[in-house]
């Protein structure tokens, strides 16, 4: 069996994280399209030398990102070109990490974390939070994903400039049939059943994002854009309570 691909878990180097072409949302968008300049506002760059993960930021100073994500890190906000400095960035360090405390690294079941910052990001037209889900995702209903991660499905292609790619959510039962023991409760799909377009290795912890609110955090898969292997991601509306709680007491 494939290994999850998300799994790489952080690498110690770019170049041993972009050695992984499995699709898990830890890469750049396949299949995709540049995002319109500072279209998603919310999503963030997570920085430990290079760009290894996304996340989003649900107020000025908490970010969601994947479990499998934890790291020592800077939070990149306001970011488009991530080679370039285009005056509209906001470069914050991560005072805190927690991880779900029920994340398993073996299933990635509860791949959920939150980032502290080091202090309140300047919100602004570059630089906005996105809603946390009132509800759970409908099946088929549209979404947007985003990232830096790999865009080439066999390769390493992986892009200054944000991705972005519109997708919808997959029926539970046909995502459960996709992986075989490997979902839970706690995982929803999306993307093509076709293939030919996903987020991938460098998408880790970004934003699936449904009618404007944060339903998805991108988790794992097979190969990236592979046909009958679909995206996983943390579900977000699962965690409500844990969020609140810990951005409380802390």
């Amino acid at each position: 069996m494939k290994a999850l691909v998300f799994l790489t878990l952080l690498a110690a180097s770019h170049s041993i994280l972009s050695a992984f072409s499995v699709a898990a949302e830890d890469e750049k968008v396949v299949g995709g399209y540049e995002c319109p300049r500072h279209s998603v506002p919310y999503q963030v760059s997570l920085n430990a030398g290079y760009h290894f993960c996304g996340g989003s930021l649900i107020s000025s100073q908490w970010v969601v990102s994947a479990a499998h994500c934890y790291n020592r890190i800077q939070v990149r906000l306001g970011e488009h070109n991530i080679a370039a400095n285009e005056g509209t960035e906001q470069w914050i360090d991560g005072a805190k990490m927690i991880r779900h405390p029920q994340y398993n690294s073996h299933n990635l079941d509860n791949d959920i974390m939150l980032i502290k910052l080091s202090r309140p990001a300047t919100l602004n037209s570059f630089v906005q939070t996105v809603s946390l889900p009132s509800r759970c995702p409908a099946a088929d209903e549209n979404c947007l994903v985003s990232g830096w991660g790999n865009m080439s499905a066999n390769g390493n292609n992986f892009p200054d400039r944000l991705q972005c790619l519109r997708q919808p959510i997959i029926d539970d039962r046909i995502c459960r049939n996709a992986y075989p023991h490997l979902m839970t409760d706690n995982m929803v799909c999306s993307g093509f059943m076709h293939g030919g377009a996903s987020s991938c290795q460098g998408d880790s912890g970004g934003p699936l994002v449904c009618s404007g609110q944060l339903q998805g955090v991108v988790s794992w898969g097979y190969d990236c854009a592979m046909q009958g292997h679909p995206s996983v991601y943390a579900r977000v509306c699962r965690y409500n309570g844990w969020i609140s709680s810990v951005m409380r007491s802390n």
